[in-house]
């Protein structure tokens, strides 16, 4: 069957079993949009390229899926390079098409070209620039491949558009030519054991979980290895929700704002076992002092991660749904020949950690609203049962803090790059990814304003998203580290609450806005709005307009260096520098 270059894409996605996809029509991906018409494939009219990729990015978050967006050339193109790089940080599986001006053009600085591929390549785990039709089809089964196995990310498909316009004879599936490419294969049996070893000889092990656990979907033997190891488990950012924060053994997340108990099980420890984390500076604050006196077991899908930051003594390259289970079995022999692990002590001690220097903040009857505060009662109203999304700032931080978290692929969020503007677009490819489940943006009000056009989208496809803004006034987390770090001398971060007006900004947009400004209004304006069901909801919380985010590991500095708050005495934080708590 004869076929144009367009169909073939069209065909082509519908063969990869991709049911939706996120877009903005132009003059060089023109062509792909005729055959739309017809397929099976639902398209979202995004308002800009970059709201489509990161709706992309929330619908594969949300699925475990390849998120998919399809855009034009130049500008449009361009337009998803943010969006990219933060996939790429995050390790998001998502594929983009981007149209391209005709292959004669080519370098000629025709309107609305620019070298995408050239420009993404260092934010793609592949891309390609395709000159052939014949090639679409395995250009596109390629491109999904990559984005799905392996470390996933993001994989860029380049279409000029006299090849979209050209004809074939279609044929699928076509054969997939991946010189190079290569998926790790079974993790070494040998290693497993050394791993094993260590973690049942050690008396101060600690579990470090990372992204890699979500996105391996390998939640279940994770819980399995902690239950028969007796180690307590930290949660990065990038992890929450993959394991559940009531579990005894849970320690919450480590990190720059991460809980005091986490942070100085880390430093305490005389074991890490790090399954899909990378140590990044956010976590180990100040690496020369990172946990000075802990043996290293690092498990990650990707080679270049291990070592990278921090060597280990032992390195186990796999896909930790494998790794997990196969060192749970492990571990379960050792337990049944050896005796359970001697962890006792150490479990007691952190614990005591954790109920001596909780998260504190204090929300005063008739005083400011505390951000805290609404994400502790939207965590109480949803009983955990929601897909929580947020970008990067001060409400991050927040809602990853105070959210009690019990299943994976709960938590959305702008991780490595850390992009203001990812939450409302984000939210809306979870809520197409997740149809009937509550989805729910907590949004600052420098993040919402920089992709708040997506309103308009969610609202004509009849998404009820929830979208939370704290509203300080302020880009809040800038205005902490000027107050911090550079004597209170604030600059360029005064936004003003009044404009816009985030009420009648929803209304315009054709969604229900709702305005809250007083603690003893939270339950109500919250159920009000969890209650609307058929399209977007914006509730603007006016929240303290000078609160900080603690505990906090200066930059630089070592997590020796915690500090836990203004709502913490002298006494307490000095006492937590000795590490005096016991279990009492």
């Amino acid at each position: 069957m004869e076929v144009t270059g367009a169909q073939a894409l069209v065909r082509s996605l519908e063969c990869q079993g991709t049911d939706v996809v996120f877009g903005l029509p132009g003059g060089a991906i023109l062509p792909a949009y005729d055959p739309l018409r017809s397929s099976s494939l639902r398209h979202v009219l995004v308002r800009h390229e970059q709201g489509a990729g990161h709706a992309a990015e929330g619908y594969a978050w949300a699925t475990g899926r390849v998120g998919v967006c399809l855009v034009t050339s130049g500008p449009g193109a361009t337009n998803l390079v943010t969006a990219l790089a933060d996939a790429y940080m995050d390790s998001v599986p998502i594929v983009a098409i981007t149209g391209q001006v005709p292959t004669a053009m080519i370098g000629t600085d025709a309107f609305q070209e620019s070298d995408i591929t050239g420009i993404t390549g260092p934010i793609t785990k592949h891309n390609e620039l395709v000159t052939d039709v014949e090639r679409i089809p395995a250009a596109i089964a390629e491109a999904f491949h990559i984005a799905a196995t392996g470390r996933p990310g993001p994989v860029l498909v380049d279409l000029p558009k006299d090849i979209l316009q050209s004809q074939f004879t279609w044929s699928w599936p076509p054969e997939l030519d991946l010189p190079g490419y290569k998926v790790p294969g079974e993790p070494d049996a040998g290693l497993i054991e050394q791993a094993t070893r260590l973690l049942h000889q050690a008396r101060k092990p600690v579990l470090y979980v990372g992204g890699g656990v979500i996105k391996s979907d390998s939640h279940a033997p994770l819980l399995e290895l902690a239950e028969l190891t007796q180690a307590p488990v930290v949660t990065t950012l990038m992890a929450r929700g993959a394991f559940p924060d009531s579990h005894p053994l849970a320690l919450g997340m480590p990190g720059m704002h991460g809980v005091y108990a986490a942070v100085t099980a880390l430093q305490e420890c005389d074991l890490i076992v790090a399954l899909g984390a990378r140590f990044d500076d956010r976590v180990t604050g100040k690496l020369a002092a990172f946990a000075p006196n802990a043996k290293v077991v690092h498990a990650d899908i990707d080679p270049a991660e291990i070592g990278k930051n921090r060597r280990p003594d032992v390195a186990i390259v796999g896909d930790l749904r494998t790794v997990l289970a196969d060192l749970a079995a492990a571990m379960r022999a050792e337990v049944a020949a050896n005796g359970p692990t001697d962890t006792a002590e150490w479990v007691a001690i952190t614990d005591g950690w954790r109920r001596s220097y909780p998260l504190r903040y204090t929300q005063d009857v008739g005083g400011p609203l505390k951000p805290q505060h609404v994400v502790e009662r939207l965590s109480a109203l949803t009983g955990g049962d929601a897909v929580v999304v947020a970008g990067v700032g001060q409400h991050q931080m927040h809602a990853s803090q105070h959210y009690a978290f019990t299943k994976p692929r709960s938590w959305i969020n702008s991780g490595g790059l850390g992009t203001m503007g990812f939450a409302v677009p984000a939210a809306m490819g979870a809520q197409i990814g997740r149809p009937g489940e509550l989805v729910v943006a907590i949004d600052g009000d420098g993040c919402f304003q920089m992709t708040a056009q997506e309103l308009a989208t969610c609202a004509i496809e009849g998404l009820p998203i929830k979208v939370l803004i704290f509203n300080n006034g302020f880009l809040g987390m800038v205005r902490q580290w000027q107050e911090l770090f550079y004597e209170e001398r604030y600059s360029e971060v005064h936004l003003g609450t009044t404009i816009p007006d985030y009420v009648k900004l929803a209304e315009a947009y054709g969604c229900v806005g709702l305005r809250c400004e007083q603690a003893d209004d939270v339950d109500a304006v919250l159920e009000k709005a969890l209650a609307i069901s058929d399209v977007p909801t914006v509730v603007d919380f006016r929240t303290h307009d000078a609160e900080g985010v603690f505990p906090m590991v200066p930059v630089g500095r070592s997590n020796d260096d915690i500090v836990l708050g203004p709502e913490f005495t002298a006494a307490e934080q000095q006492a937590a520098a000795r590490r005096e708590v016991l279990a009492r």
